[in-house]
């Protein structure tokens, strides 16, 4: 079931990428569940016949991260990158902040080379905005992670994500 909130993703410039996204969730849910490897299993975009067979995550400045999944041919995709800044949310509004490299090993879009991710997660009145700028080291490259059809398997992960959220906060 589609979400109501909907991803949309920008071109700015010549080199980035803006997404951004609303989640029915207040924010330290959202970073929770985008921070922790057993959640993040439970909703990152997975098409029919792939299994995530690696999501480690060390959420610390410094840190590093890996995904990588299989389909019925073996392994599909793979990501890793490290983690630059860390600021997890803070009771007076503060925080919600993430910078991270980005690099496919292969599957999606490897030619791309290694990006630079900064997530920002916003909260008003119980619901928290995701921005999301990635920088890539081409135009080429940016405009290749455009059209490797990224919008669709994101848009699926974060509806997702917003179902598991929503079962979260019903409890």
């Amino acid at each position: 079931m589609a979400s109501p909130n909907k991803l949309v993703i920008a071109a700015a410039g010549d080199l980035e990428i803006v997404f951004t996204r609303t989640f029915d969730a207040p924010r330290a849910l959202v970073w929770e569940a985008m921070t922790q490897p057993e959640l993040i299993r439970r909703w990152l975009f997975r098409p029919p016949g792939w299994t995530m067979t690696a999501c480690e995550e060390d959420v610390r400045v410094g840190g590093a991260y890996h995904w990588a999944w299989n389909n019925e041919s073996g392994p599909a995709m793979s990501m890793r990158g490290v983690y630059r800044e860390v600021v997890p949310p803070a009771r007076d509004g503060s925080g919600g902040r993430l910078v991270r490299t980005e690099k496919f090993e292969f599957g999606c879009a490897p030619q791309a080379g290694e990006q630079l991710a900064t997530m920002l997660l916003t909260e008003e009145r119980g619901r928290t905005l995701l921005t999301a700028r990635v920088i890539y080291p081409s135009k080429e490259a940016r405009d290749g992670a455009i059209a490797s059809g990224m919008e669709r398997g994101m848009s699926i992960g974060y509806d997702q994500l917003d179902a598991m959220l929503a079962a979260s906060t019903a409890r």
